[in-house]
C-alpha cells in the first residue's frame, strides 16, 4: 500500500462499481460539498442524504476509473446517479463510507503480513 487508500465495490447487476478513495478522491469531495470530510460525514450521519452520497459515490467512481487508466469520460453525477437507481441507497452507503473510512484512518503505518495466517 502506498498511502491512504480506501476501496470497495458494489454490486449492481451484472456489472461491479468500484469506488476508491485516495486523498485526492477526498479533496475532490470536500470542494465540489464545499466544506471538509469531518463535516461530510458528521452531516451524512446526523440526516444528511442524497447530496452528500451522490458527491461521494461520483467522486470515488472516478477516482477508481482514473486508478485502472480507463479511457472514456470522466464520471458525472448522472452515472452515480444510475447506480443508486439501481442498488439503492444502503447498497451505495455502506461501501462508500467504508472505502472513505479505510482512506482516512490510514496512520502511514505499513504493516507486516501476519506468518500465521
Amino acid at each position: 500500500m502506498s498511502g491512504a487508500r480506501g476501496e470497495r465495490v458494489i454490486q449492481a447487476g451484472e456489472r461491479e462499481i468500484t469506488v476508491l478513495f485516495t486523498n485526492r478522491a477526498i479533496l475532490s469531495a470536500e470542494q465540489q460539498l464545499g466544506k471538509g470530510i469531518i463535516q461530510i460525514l458528521n452531516d451524512f450521519q446526523s440526516g444528511g442524504g442524497y447530496t452528500e452520497l451522490v458527491a461521494l459515490l461520483r467522486v470515488g467512481m472516478e477516482a477508481a476509473r482514473q486508478d485502472a487508466r480507463a479511457g472514456g469520460k470522466p464520471v458525472s453525477n448522472d452515472d452515480a446517479l444510475k447506480v443508486l437507481d439501481e442498488v439503492g441507497f444502503t447498497g451505495c452507503a455502506v461501501p462508500v463510507l467504508e472505502a472513505l473510512a479505510d482512506a482516512i484512518s490510514y496512520d502511514g503505518k505499513e504493516t507486516e503480513p501476519d506468518p500465521n495466517g
